[in-house]
């Protein structure tokens, strides 16, 4: 009998170091996510919370009906933290959160090498139309049309550092809506947090995009690791 209860606590001893599987880990994120755009590529900016500044981007390549990601970079958000897109208001320095398509790129420097997004190179004539009151109203002007004031707009090449490279972001683009916001982008890193928008290191912005194909319908999904705007709830 003594031999027999041996031998059985033998045979569970190497069960447990042998035959027990590992536990799964989490699912990536992308696939937690509630909707992803339909495409293959995601990028995923993320921030701790609401009231946060910094976060991260990571973006991702659907193969073979699962997300890998291809790179991540360290990300800044808006100065006054994080809001829920359909909720935004104009110059509340909030960056936007959902999930949103990524009209085109552009820059004051050359496209990088690869790059096959649409790029639009930035110029002295070059604006993006804040005012409420424009019929160009968050579009891209070049030159800057009658109706919208220069006060009320973003002249781009003012901006050397940030707008190197850039992605639109389309918050608020298809159909915009006074008062909501304009000019949102995912940019390069200024001296700190940014107006609403999301930013990356320079190095990082070039590698998006170069990695960004428009036959994957690439988008973004802007949100925070829990609560009512998480990111995986987009």
């Amino acid at each position: 009998m003594r031999l027999r209860v041996v031998t059985a606590l033998v045979s569970l001893s190497c069960l447990t170091l042998l035959g027990a599987a590992p536990e799964p880990g989490p699912a990536p994120l992308p696939a937690r996510m509630a909707d992803t755009g339909g495409g293959s590529q995601l990028i995923v900016a993320e921030a701790p919370g609401t009231g946060a500044t910094t976060g991260t981007v990571g973006w991702w390549d659907l193969r073979d009906g699962e997300w890998v990601q291809a790179g991540s970079a360290p990300a800044r958000f808006g100065a006054g933290g994080l809001v829920e897109g359909g909720t935004r208001v104009q110059g509340t320095n909030t960056t936007p959160t959902g999930l949103y398509g990524l009209p085109f790129g552009f820059g004051i420097k050359a496209a990088p090498a690869g790059t096959a997004v649409p790029y639009r190179p930035v110029r002295e004539s070059s604006w993006w139309c804040q005012d409420n009151d424009s019929r160009s109203y968050n579009r891209w002007v070049d030159p800057l049309p009658a109706d919208c004031r220069a006060a009320e707009s973003e002249h781009l090449v003012d901006f050397r550092e940030q707008y190197a490279y850039g992605l639109v972001i389309g918050f608020n683009y298809d159909r915009p809506v006074r008062g909501r916001g304009a000019g949102i982008f995912l940019h390069v890193d200024g001296p700190g947090a940014t107006a609403g928008c999301v930013s990356v290191p320079e190095a990082d912005m070039r590698r998006i995009l170069q990695w960004a194909v428009p036959g994957k319908e690439p988008h973004i999904a802007i949100g925070t690791a829990s609560g009512a705007t998480a990111v995986t709830r987009y």
